[in-house]
């Protein structure tokens, strides 16, 4: 089998634009690549766009609030190809296009221009009013940035043809306006392949049983992994990716002499087996909300129907509502995984920062 080539995210190709740009305004030169350290530690090279030609492309917003640029120090633009590997991603090819200005504020600002989003709704990572510019993506970019100087810059990221390509994406129902948004929690972009992905993923089982693991921690993706590092005292070895293969995982788990599971993820994802969905893609699973919404009324709670997401309805509750429904929800989804594979379960639902939002079971193994 042909290995599937990896790609980078929009936030990723976001901070490379940024950072040539900035090289252009602050040094007066022009870049054909530049690298860009990663959150792992590890760094990339990105091929560069002339300059010109991504700002005559990119149409992007002018910069006019003096309280945030220095006045008669023009923007420069620079932009990257957007490069998805053999994932599916619907910006593979597009233009990511930085601006960046100097400001008197002395700190890294975001502003959208065009094809970029603006959030309009409570309950997501980004308030808003806010560019649809995801806290992982700011990170990126301003290490990058931070790599050419450490004075105040205002960062336009613009996608050509971005308004266009959000039609096609969650964003209208998400409540994110006039474009897309700048994702990307680890830089880089896996490709999908079921096979291989759970050729991979069994890869994983097998270095957690050789590197001795008794107990392990089964998460969907970075959010748990971080939140199951905070809060438990575990292992890297210990903490399994399943990503939305948890039918899959669950029983190459069982096959196993493990005896517990601790589960943990934000409940976007984990609810979705409380209701016996075992693939929690969103091709292959129902939304989330109309459940969440039931099982809170089941519990005398109101929710508001103008949340969009499953972050937002938690979030817009009262601390001792959240923790009542996410116990519940925690409880739920335990014993729906020891149903279906007889061992024991623990669960802990976090939030999109990491906090914790509720369990099901005993957690104290891990503690």
């Amino acid at each position: 089998m042909t290995a599937l080539r990896s790609g980078f995210t929009t936030g990723a190709c976001a901070a490379a634009a940024a950072k040539a740009a900035a090289i252009a305004l602050l040094e007066n030169r022009f870049v054909s690549s530049v690298d860009i350290p990663f959150p792992d530690g590890s760094r990339a090279w990105f091929a560069i766009e002339p300059a010109q030609n991504a700002a005559d492309t990119a149409a992007t917003t002018e910069m006019r609030s003096e309280a945030f640029v220095v006045t008669g120090v023009p923007p420069v633009s620079a932009a990257v190809k957007k490069f998805a590997g053999d994932d599916p991603d619907i910006t593979h090819g597009a233009l990511i296009v930085a601006t960046v200005a100097r400001n008197d504020a002395g700190e890294i600002l975001f502003r959208a221009g065009e094809g970029v989003g603006t959030i309009t709704k409570p309950g997501l990572q980004i308030p808003p009013g806010q560019p649809a510019i995801n806290p992982g993506p700011r990170m990126m970019i301003c290490a990058a940035l931070r790599e050419v100087s450490s004075v105040g810059l205002t960062v336009t990221l613009a996608i050509p043809g971005g308004r266009e390509l959000a039609a096609r994406t969650f964003n209208p129902r998400l409540g994110i306006v006039d474009g897309l948004s700048i994702l990307g929690t680890s830089g880089q972009v896996r490709p999908f392949s079921a096979p291989a992905l759970r050729d991979a993923l069994v890869c994983t089982l097998n270095v957690a049983l050789a590197s001795g693991v008794t107990a392990p921690v089964l998460v969907p993706g970075h959010i748990g992994q971080r939140a199951a590092l905070a809060h438990f005292k575990v292992t890297p070895e210990q903490v399994i990716e399943v990503s939305n293969e948890w039918g899959f995982m669950l029983e190459q788990a069982s096959q196993q002499t493990w005896q517990r599971l601790l589960l943990v993820g934000h409940p976007g994802k984990m609810a979705k087996l409380a209701e016996g969905h075992w693939e929690t893609h969103s091709a292959k699973s129902p939304p989330v909300l109309p459940f969440l919404h039931h099982l809170a009324a089941s519990l005398g709670i109101r929710t508001s129907a103008e949340v969009t997401t499953a972050e937002g309805l938690f979030l817009a509750l009262p601390e001792a509502q959240r923790r009542e429904l996410a116990d519940r929800l925690a409880s739920d989804i335990q014993k729906a995984v020891e149903h279906r594979i007889g061992k024991n379960i623990a669960v802990m639902l976090v939030s999109m920062n990491g906090d914790k939002l509720g369990t099901g079971g005993d957690i104290s193994p891990w503690q």
